[in-house]
């Protein structure tokens, strides 16, 4: 059987690093899509003020199983 998976893009944030962000980004996404298949960290940024980072930001693209009525 073939299938075909739906892309989103998500921004996680932490005040620690970026790999907190991306995962922030994915574990959000698990608690309301199923069948989470591929996250692809795809920009980093920082929120700053006066030069201090506030806030790390991650980009992420996650894939999961398209499901339709059938």
């Amino acid at each position: 059987m073939e299938s075909v998976y739906k892309i989103i893009e998500l921004v996680g944030t932490s005040t620690e690093s970026w790999e907190k962000a991306a995962v922030a980004a994915v574990e959000r996404a698990s608690q309301s899509l199923r069948d989470l298949r591929i996250a692809e960290v795809v920009e980093l940024d920082m929120q700053l003020d006066n030069g201090k980072v506030l806030a790390y930001r991650a980009k992420v693209k996650v894939s999961f199983k398209f499901e339709g009525d059938d």
